[in-house]
């Protein structure tokens, strides 16, 4: 997937940031802000991990930076950094990344594209003696590309529910497969994304109690007879060969939503019924997890099952890697702009490591952009002669 990336240059990316508002006070305003944002992006894919890191990365290579940058005075200190950081406004900021991420995406055809929502808490960033929890971030996640398209922040998790509206409204939600944990199976939700041309994959838990009891109500009267009489689908997603030694079994069953379903015209565009029953040893014991979904979906259990999937890789591929690659949970941080504004740049540079074809780990290519200027350049899709 990622050769067929058509990436974006430094110069574009510096060409988005030609409009975003300097909040900086224009006495003394020595370094212009499109250069101090670019160096942070640069730095953070190369490893640093703050302002003092950035600066520090950014003054060992004074004499390459102003090849690629505006540097009428040099390069910038820790605090401007810290300044520019602390004071950008998230929601402008991240949207001045996104004609870059359109081009990374590239075109998509017809073909849908799936769209993971999902949430990630940033433990390093609460302070409990002045009362302040932890930032938790709803992003959402292209999951065939490995993109972050956007973020939305909140004070808990529990707040999900509202903060995904938000950023569903930041992206485009045509030919867009959304994927959503129960928190987000809301009707609203279910409503914002078929009006905005989308397909849903909603989770479904005791939360909807009606729904769910619907469901299962119906999987229970069908099952014995295996759902004879229903128009319906079914995939075994069994391993050929167990990895780790351990011995699982997923099976994906979808079937067309009867017309008598309770609540059905609640829920808008409600066309499928997914269910996942996954089999697994521990133990020595054998354990059974069913999970129920709703879809505005056409029948295709084949569809239903890659995105159910790749709704689950979201924690391996993007948040696993936020917190072993860039250490994000560790990270201490108590101002929330800059804590949201470093968090995004995180994102964005993991989606760009995601689209170099080298064959190294994650880790090893963010240590090589801190080694190799070339490499570096190269992961920015800027040749040099």
């Amino acid at each position: 997937m990622a050769s067929q990336t058509q990436l974006a240059t430094l110069e574009e990316l510096v060409a988005c940031f030609e409009d975003l508002e300097d909040p900086r006070s224009e006495i003394n305003r020595k370094h212009p802000l499109v250069s101090v944002v670019a160096i942070s992006m640069m730095a953070v894919l190369a490893g640093a991990d703050g302002p003092t890191s950035i600066h520090r990365w950014a003054g060992s290579l004074e004499e390459q930076l102003p090849s690629l940058l505006d540097l009428p005075n040099g390069i910038p200190s820790r605090d401007v950094i810290r300044r520019v950081l602390c004071a950008l406004k998230p929601e402008a900021f991240q949207e001045c990344f996104s004609e870059w991420i359109s081009r990374l995406i590239g075109s998509s055809n017809n073909a849908q594209r799936h769209v993971a929502v999902d949430g990630k808490t940033l433990r390093g960033s609460g302070d409990s003696n002045k009362g302040i929890g932890p930032l938790h971030l709803v992003s959402a996640w292209a999951s065939e590309r490995g993109l972050t398209l956007a973020q939305v922040p909140t004070d808990q998790k529990s707040n999900e529910i509202t903060a995904i509206p938000e950023l569903l409204r930041l992206i485009d939600l045509k030919k867009s497969i959304i994927t959503i944990d129960a928190m987000g199976t809301q009707k609203k939700i279910a409503q914002q994304i078929v009006d905005g041309e989308g397909n849903y994959i909603l989770a479904l838990k005791a939360n909807h109690e009606t729904t769910h009891a619907a469901v299962i109500n119906y999987v229970e009267e069908h099952v014995n007879n295996d759902f004879a009489g229903t128009r319906h689908q079914q995939l075994d997603d069994t391993p050929a060969k167990p990895g780790h030694g351990r011995s699982e079994s997923r099976i994906y069953i979808q079937f067309e939503v009867p017309k008598d379903f309770p609540n059905r015209s609640l829920w808008a565009g409600l066309t499928t019924i997914g269910l996942v029953v996954y089999t697994f040893i521990r133990g020595g014991k054998e354990h059974t997890d069913i999970r129920y979904y709703i879809s505005s979906l056409p029948l295709n259990v084949a569809v239903f099952a890659k995105c159910v999937r790749n709704h689950w890789c979201i924690e391996n591929t993007c948040h696993w890697s936020l917190d072993v690659t860039y250490n994000e949970d560790a990270l201490k941080s108590r101002n929330r702009l800059g804590t949201e504004n470093m968090a995004w740049l995180r994102r964005f540079t993991l989606s760009l490591l995601k689209q170099h074809p080298g064959k190294m780990s994650l880790a090893m290519k963010r240590k090589s952009c801190g080694w190799n200027w070339n490499f570096l350049l190269q992961v920015l899709g800027i040749k040099r002669a």
